[in-house]
């Protein structure tokens, strides 16, 4: 198998997982749920852009978008409802 298709296979991969993690986030009426697919989202977006040979953005990501972001969004959640209520 060449390594070019080896490499695109796990860019598809990726794309699908973020795709996947993003539909999950909203869809989901459990907000420490849809935190978490965010999350998974950025960790897989921040590989994506290591894959892109970009490692600088990719530490960026996750730093900010795994890691304080989550960290923002949980303690907002904490200091309210964890389910979102039935719209009109």
């Amino acid at each position: 198998m060449n390594v070019l298709t080896v490499d695109m296979m796990i860019q598809v991969a990726l794309l699908l997982g973020i795709l996947v993690s993003s539909y999950w986030m909203i869809t989901t009426r459990d907000l420490l749920s849809a935190a978490l697919a965010s999350t998974v989202m950025s960790l897989l977006l921040s590989l994506e852009f290591y894959m892109l040979h970009a490692p600088d953005v990719a530490i960026a990501e996750a730093a900010v978008g795994a890691g304080v972001v989550t960290a923002i969004v949980v303690y907002g959640i904490s200091k309210t409802e964890r389910w979102e209520r039935e719209g009109p």
